[in-house]
Parts: structure tokens; C-alpha cells; sequence
């Protein structure tokens, strides 16, 4: 940071009906341990870790089945940035009955690459975002398992984040933001919130109604989508949620990050290791569930004021 009908959900962890097991536990440890892992370097923009990292997002979104975006010709929606060359990971799966209307599930795969000295020098981002990249990943499968999303899904994994949200920016300058129904930005769930399991918060939340949204949407469990409890660091502005919020989209970062006591934020700490890697499992189903009625096309949160 600079997330077939009603499932109904029993006190504690998500319950294991037959759709939910389409978020496994199992296939979560997998993502994130490629992606945090010390062949991906870092995942630093502008090198092969990158690269590398690009090329596994690219091959899960292939073997899930989803669209190309826009008139791309495969996954990479490549850009420039001072002169050298960028990309963000980008598939979709088309709305049935309201194709103009998107939303968006989103995470960056960038960080910070690695040290020049050190007998610990790579930077591997577990948290920060392999997490959230993580998710993506896996709510692009339960989605397309499903098939019920009457409006578009859009799962972007977003570069550059890390030195100036670089590929949220461009990517935001592609799609018309009136159609965007709501943005999930995904961004550090590998930890537990200050509330301990099954919460998470959502920055921004007093800016639309997409918090209240989704938590009616798990009304029947324990789960918890809490307001950001670290305001004076200003996160709704921090994360690849920015640039479409200023635009007038309801696009909000979900997370359990503890900006106040994170102590592997940033470190070459930041590894899998570090994880309740169960925990982020439920917090992946707890986003599937939430944003149900959303996709469905049944409900549409407010805008938030432009900036």
C-alpha cells in the first residue's frame, strides 16, 4: 500500500457449502507462495522478477478461462513509464445481461525487488501484495465457476504501484469511469486485523455505501467489514483505489493491514511465512459472498464525491 443464491454462513469461519469450497485453502498456499517466493526477485517493476511474476498471473487467468480486455490481443495491458516498458495483468469475465457495467477486483503484484548486499536481500512481498494478488487470482476462479455475474468482472493485477501507482493511473485512463460500478481493491490480507479473525476494514468506507453493501450481504455470519481505523494515514488515497474514487467510482481498498504495528510492512521480513494464510482464505470467501448482490447487477453503491 503507498482485499447460487445467498450463501448462508454459520458463526466463525465461512461455511463450507459447495460454492465456497471453490475458494481452497490449498490452491490460496499455492498463489501466494509463487508470488512471494525468491525466483520472482522482489517483483520489482522494471525487471525480470517482474517478468517472471507477470507470466504466472497471465497463465492463471488463461487456465481459469477469462477474456481479453478491450481490444488486447492476450493479458498484458503494456504502457510506458519514463521511457521504459510496463504492464498490468488483465482478464475478464463478460456480463450476461449487463455487459456495459463493470466491476473490478483488484491487487498490485509489484514491490520492492531486492537489496545489493545482505545474506536475506529480496524484498518478497507476501503481504504486500502477493496477498492481494492472491485473491484475485482465486475470485476470478470462483467466478467463473459459478457463471452468475449479470455485469462485467474486470481482475487487474496492477505494476507500479509501489513508485507512484503507475499502472492503476493507465489503466484508469482506459475505461470509462461511469461504468464502473464498484472497484474491490485488495491490498494486505495476509494478517489479521486489530479485530482480530474474520474482520477486515474498508478504506473510505463513510464515502459511499459499498461497506454497507457488502456487510448485509453476510449479515448471517460473524464476519466483520469495518470503517479504516487508521484515518490520519489517509489509505483511501494510498492504493490503486485512487485514481477511479476521484473519478466518482465507489472504488475502495479492502484490508487488515495494522499500519499503526505492521512490522514486516516494507521488510525483507515480509514473507510467507508471516501469514495466517487460513485466515486470508476466509477473508478471500468473505469478499466472494459480500459482493454478491453486486454483481448479480441487484444492488449499485453510491458514488463517491469527485474529487
Amino acid at each position: 500500500m503507498k482485499r447460487i443464491g445467498l450463501l448462508f454462513l454459520f458463526l466463525g469461519p465461512l461455511a463450507f457449502s459447495q460454492e465456497n469450497r471453490l475458494i481452497d485453502a490449498v490452491d490460496v498456499e499455492r498463489i501466494e507462495t509463487v508470488l512471494a517466493s525468491d525466483k520472482m526477485q522482489g517483483r520489482e517493476i522494471f525487471t525480470p522478477g517482474i517478468d517472471s511474476a507477470s507470466a504466472f498471473i497471465e497463465k492463471e487467468f488463461q487456465k481459469t478461462g477469462l477474456a481479453f480486455y478491450q481490444d488486447l490481443k492476450n493479458f498484458r495491458q503494456e504502457f510506458g513509464v519514463k521511457g521504459r516498458r510496463a504492464n498490468n495483468v488483465i482478464g475478464i469475465l463478460p456480463g450476461k445481461t449487463k455487459p456495459n457495467e463493470y466491476v473490478i477486483f483488484s491487487a498490485h503484484y509489484d514491490h520492492l525487488g531486492m537489496k545489493d548486499f545482505g545474506e536475506d536481500k529480496i524484498y518478497n512481498g507476501a503481504n504486500d501484495d502477493a496477498s492481494g494478488t492472491t485473491a484475485v487470482i482465486a475470485l476470478a476462479k470462483y467466478f467463473k465457476t459459478l457463471g452468475q455475474n449479470e455485469r462485467t468482472l474486470i481482475f487487474v493485477a496492477f505494476t507500479g504501484e509501489e513508485v507512484g501507482g503507475f499502472g492503476s493511473g493507465f489503466f484508469s485512463r482506459s475505461i470509462n469511469p461511469d461504468q464502473v460500478v464498484a472497484m474491490f481493491n485488495i491490498e494486505m490480507i495476509g494478517t489479521e486485523s486489530k479485530w482480530g479473525k474474520n474482520s477486515a476494514y474498508i478504506t473510505g468506507y463513510e464515502k459511499s455505501d459499498f461497506g454497507v453493501l457488502l456487510q448485509n450481504n453476510l449479515k448471517n455470519s460473524t464476519f466483520m467489514f469495518q470503517p479504516d481505523p487508521y484515518p490520519s494515514q489517509k489509505l483511501f488515497y494510498r492504493s490503486d483505489n485512487a485514481t477511479l474514487a476521484a473519478l466518482g467510482v465507489p472504488a475502495h481498498t479492502i484490508s487488515t493491514s495494522k499500519m499503526d504495528s505492521e512490522q514486516n510492512y516494507h521488510q525483507l521480513s515480509d514473507e510467507v511465512t508471516t501469514l495466517d494464510l487460513k485466515n486470508m482464505t476466509e477473508i478471500i470467501k468473505a469478499i466472494a459472498i459480500s459482493s454478491e448482490s453486486i454483481i448479480k447487477g441487484i444492488d449499485t453503491p453510491s458514488r463517491v464525491k469527485k474529487l
